[in-house]
């Protein structure tokens, strides 16, 4: 997309993290705000690769001491969180170990608990908070082989909208968002038989790019949406119907 075709979204003034962020869609979401004026905190198990234009902390996510620690350091003003980050670890569900259970629930689940408990305070503090929870269509329909991924993801929905219940009185709002197939790094290195199957579902005969999944969390961060809490968008040219 051109970006002059893009929105002009500002968010001149405004602290976020984004967890995940090293790559994928984390990277585009964290990358797009940058782009829109935000102070940026990448919250990753590792460094990237190269110099991005965001600040990098090694945190682990499933550790809820590692992401207070991290939490603790910010600038106070942090208001904006992506609970992005994410983990597969597909078998299916008879083959499943407990470690493949597990370890998906504590990154994808678990991990998105910690960032909100930890960083919620503040927002409640400010008077003002967006939080939104990357989850996944699989979440919504399940998916075979990724009985783990499925719940964690479905579970998100849940967090989503009990958070938003919970905090809404204090200007925060929480949604989610859900993608289908998108085009990264990664998923062009799947067989081509699996994202055929992925675009044969969609109605628009296109799949999405990141930057499809980055516009649409940087508009439930931004005031634009402030009266839409506890929703889950699903971007997906309509593979889900």
């Amino acid at each position: 997309m051109e970006e002059s075709a893009l929105p002009a979204w500002n968010f001149r003034g405004r602290t976020a993290v984004v967890t995940g962020a090293n790559r994928g869609l984390g990277r585009a979401i964290a990358e797009a705000l940058v782009a829109a004026g935000a102070e940026v905190h990448a919250f990753d198990l590792g460094a990237p690769d190269d110099d991005p234009p965001f600040t990098c902390h090694e945190v682990d996510v499933a550790d809820a001491a590692s992401v207070a620690a991290a939490v603790a350091a910010l600038p106070e003003q942090t208001t904006l969180l992506v609970n992005n980050a994410g983990i597969t670890r597909d078998r299916s569900l008879l083959k499943m170990s407990d470690d493949e259970w597990q370890s998906v629930l504590a990154v994808n689940l678990s991990g998105a608990f910690h960032l909100i408990r930890a960083l919620a305070p503040r927002m409640r503090a400010a008077g003002h908070g967006r939080i939104v929870n990357i989850t996944s269509i699989n979440g919504l329909r399940g998916k075979f082989g990724q009985a783990n991924y499925s719940a964690a993801k479905a579970g998100l929905v849940g967090l989503t909208k009990t958070a938003a219940k919970e905090l809404g009185a204090k200007g925060v709002t929480v949604n989610a968002v859900a993608p289908g197939m998108v085009l990264t790094e990664m998923a062009t290195t799947l067989a081509p038989e699996i994202l055929d199957a992925a675009l044969a579902e969609t109605a628009t005969k296109r799949l999405a790019e990141p930057h499809d999944i980055a516009q649409a969390v940087l508009f439930l961060l931004s005031d634009a949406a402030r009266m839409i809490t506890g929703e889950v968008i699903k971007v997906d040219s309509g593979q889900y119907i």
